[in-house]
């Protein structure tokens, strides 16, 4: 996924996920996105500072199957 397909996928409430279900990608109440390890809570940006690299490669995103 591109940075722009992760943030509007974010946007419009989609589970996206990096390298696994245990890592949650969401916006908070700054308009950051952020890449939360579930267990532990450790969190960083979803990009670099200038915004223009991802913190991971772009075929490690993707969004979760919901459960029924």
């Amino acid at each position: 996924m591109t940075i722009e397909e992760i943030k509007a996928a974010v946007d419009a409430g989609k589970p996206v996920r990096w390298s696994h279900d245990g890592y949650h990608v969401t916006r908070d109440s700054l308009g950051q996105y952020l890449i939360t390890f579930q267990p532990n809570q450790n969190t960083i940006g979803l990009t670099n500072r200038a915004g223009d690299k991802l913190n991971g490669q772009p075929k490690d995103f993707y969004i979760a199957e919901v459960a029924a």
